[in-house]
C-alpha cells in the first residue's frame, strides 16, 4: 500500500451546506435525552467557533480549511490517542469545553449512556443517506430509534507482519497468541480494555465449547478464558501500543515483527526513514475494527457550527481526503467514486473496501460491553469489569 501522505491536486472549492444550513432557526444544546421541543428543524447562523476532539489525522488542513472558508466557523482542534481520551474529555468542564467528538464504538455508547452527547436530526445532514446501510443504524451510535451522529470512517484492526521475518505469510491469530509462537519478544498488542475482544474472537474458533457469540458481549466464563489468554500472551509481547506512533517505531526498529494494527499503522510503517517490510492480513478467525461517528455534546456551545460541520463532513469528497489521511475508509458509499480517482480502482476496492458491505459486515465493530446482553440475557460484564481485568493483565 502507497503512504498516505501524498499530494493530491486539490479539489474545486466545495458548495456550501446549502439548504440545509439556510435556516435562521438556531439550534441549542441539550441534556442527553434530547432537547426540550424535539430536535432542531433548521441549522442557525454559525457561532464563529467550533471545538472538536479528534482522531489524529481526521482534522487535517485539507479537510478544515474549505469548512472554515465556507462556513465562516474556525475549528480548533484537541486530539485523542485513545477511547479513553475521547471519553475524558468530552467530560472536561462539564462537557461544555468540547463541541463535538469523533468517537469509537468503545467511548459513543459510554457517552450515550452519560448523557454526555445529544441525539441528532440527520434529516439535516444531506449526504446521510447515501452512508452504507449497516452503518446507518449501527448500535453504537443509533440508540432508541435516535441517531446520536452522523457515520464518518470505518476499518479493520489487522494482522501486521514483518515479510522477513515471519515466515510464511500468517494465517491465524496464533501467531500472537500461543505460547509456542516462534516471535515471542516481537509480539504487539493494542494497549485498551477493549483488545479483549480480540482474545475472545480468537477463542469462539479455537474453544467453541465456551458458546461464544459476540467477542463484546461475554459472561464471567467466557471473559475469563479470554483474560488468561491474554495473560499467556504478554509472554510473548514486546510491547502494548495504544498510540499508533509507538508501533510505526516499533515496526521499524525491527522490536516489533507482528502483531494488530491499524491500516495506518501499516502505511506509515512502510513509508520514510528506516521503511519496514510489512504487510498485513485478515486472519482465518476473523478480525475486530472500528467504525467512527461524529457526535454532538449536550452541552456544545456551537451547536450551528457543530450540525454544519457533521453535514461537511458526510460529503463524499470530504470522507474520501480524510481516507486518504488516515488510511481509514469511508462511511459514505458514495466517497469511493472520488477516493478511487485519488488512488485508483484497485486499492480501493483491495486495500480499502470502499462501499463493499460483505467485508463490513464480516468485522466485529466495536462496542462497548454492556450487562445487557443485547439478546435478552443479563448476565454480560460491563465495561468497568473489562478495564479492571485490562489491568490484570498489564499488571499496573
Amino acid at each position: 500500500m502507497k503512504p498516505m501522505r501524498v499530494l493530491f491536486v486539490a479539489f474545486a472549492a466545495l458548495t456550501l451546506i446549502a439548504s440545509a444550513c439556510a435556516g435562521n432557526t438556531s439550534t441549542s444544546g441539550g441534556g442527553g435525552g434530547g432537547q426540550a421541543g424535539g430536535l432542531p428543524t433548521k441549522i442557525g447562523p454559525g457561532e464563529g467557533e467550533l471545538n472538536l476532539i479528534a482522531w489524529p489525522f481526521y482534522t487535517e488542513p485539507n479537510v478544515v480549511k474549505p469548512f472554515e472558508n465556507q462556513t465562516g466557523c474556525k475549528v480548533n482542534v484537541k486530539y485523542g490517542n485513545t477511547s479513553d481520551d475521547m471519553v475524558n474529555l468530552m467530560r472536561k468542564g462539564g462537557g461544555s469545553l468540547y463541541d463535538g467528538v469523533s468517537a469509537s464504538g468503545d467511548a459513543s455508547n459510554r457517552l450515550i449512556e452519560g448523557g454526555d452527547v445529544q441525539p441528532v436530526n440527520v434529516s439535516l445532514i444531506p449526504d446521510f443517506e447515501q452512508a452504507m446501510e449497516p452503518l446507518k443504524t449501527a448500535g453504537n451510535y443509533f440508540v432508541d430509534d435516535q441517531h446520536f451522529g452522523v457515520p464518518y470512517q470505518w476499518g479493520p484492526n489487522v494482522l501486521m507482519y514483518n515479510t522477513q521475518e515471519v515466515k510464511p505469510t500468517p494465517t491465524s491469530w496464533d501467531v500472537t497468541f500461543e505460547s509456542d509462537s516462534p516471535y515471542k519478544g516481537g509480539v504487539t498488542a493494542y494497549d485498551s480494555p477493549i483488545f479483549i475482544a480480540d482474545a475472545a474472537l480468537y477463542l469462539k474458533t479455537h474453544q467453541p465449547e465456551l458458546g461464544i457469540t459476540d467477542p463484546y458481549e461475554l459472561t464471567t466464563e467466557q471473559l475469563d478464558a479470554s483474560v488468561d489468554l491474554l495473560k499467556e500472551q504478554s509472554a510473548l509481547v514486546d510491547k502494548y501500543w495504544a498510540v499508533y506512533t509507538d508501533e510505526i517505531s516499533g515496526f521499524k526498529n525491527g522490536s516489533m515483527v507482528v502483531g494488530t494494527a491499524w491500516p495506518v499503522n501499516q502505511q506509515y510503517a512502510a513509508a520514510g526513514k528506516n521503511a519496514a517490510p510489512v504487510a498485513s492480513v485478515i486472519p482465518e478467525e476473523g478480525v475486530t475494527g472500528w467504525f467512527d461517528v461524529w457526535m454532538m455534546s449536550s452541552n456544545a456551545e456551537h451547536p450551528n457550527c457543530m450540525y454544519m460541520w457533521m453535514a461537511y463532513t458526510m460529503r463524499p469528497e470530504v470522507q474520501a481526503k480524510v481516507a486518504v489521511n488516515f488510511g481509514s475508509t469511508p462511511a459514505n458509499a458514495a466517497a469511493c467514486a472520488p477516493l478511487t480517482g485519488m488512488i485508483g480502482k484497485k486499492t480501493t476496492d483491495d486495500v480499502y473496501h470502499c462501499g463493499d458491505e460483505e467485508f463490513l459486515s464480516a468485522i466485529e465493530l466495536w462496542k462497548t460491553p454492556l450487562a445487557d446482553c443485547g439478546d435478552g440475557r443479563t448476565d454480560c460484564e460491563d465495561y468497568t469489569t473489562w478495564t479492571e481485568k485490562w489491568t490484570e493483565i498489564r499488571g499496573a
